[in-house]
């Protein structure tokens, strides 16, 4: 299986590494993020690709085994909040998407096993 690059900017880049070195993820997401970072392209934040998944980002994904969609807003851990679609970009959720493209295909360890997403829709949110 072809691994995706994924493309972060400077802020997720940071936020994703302090993230590796602090939490408890399992093994099988550590790895997983480790060469994430280690293979990501980080670009400016003016050449990240509109279709890629950053912090703020408005985001639909299609969970492949059950076909349920999910929509959602990536932000910081103090704006999450589930009434209003808004998850933290360090749930495994948060971790498993960021960086990635629409059209692109995410497999991660999540409470319930190993699951496998396909991102359907990717918006970036107006700045405030």
């Amino acid at each position: 299986m072809v691994k995706e690059q994924i493309i972060i900017g400077e802020r997720e880049h940071l936020l994703l590494e302090k993230h590796l070195k602090t939490s408890n993820m399992s093994k099988h997401n550590n790895e997983k993020l480790a060469n994430e970072i280690k293979n990501a392209k980080v670009v400016k934040v003016e050449d990240i690709p509109a279709k890629a998944i950053i912090l703020n980002s408005i985001v639909e994904i299609e969970e492949t085994v059950s076909g349920k969609k999910f929509n959602f807003q990536v932000v910081m851990p103090n704006e999450a909040n589930m009434k209003e679609n808004k998850i933290s970009i360090f749930t495994p959720m948060g971790v498993a998407l960021i960086g990635y493209l629409e059209d692109s295909f995410v497999e991660w360890e999540m409470p319930s096993g190993v699951q496998k997403f396909k991102i359907t829709k990717v918006e970036q949110a107006p700045h405030k």
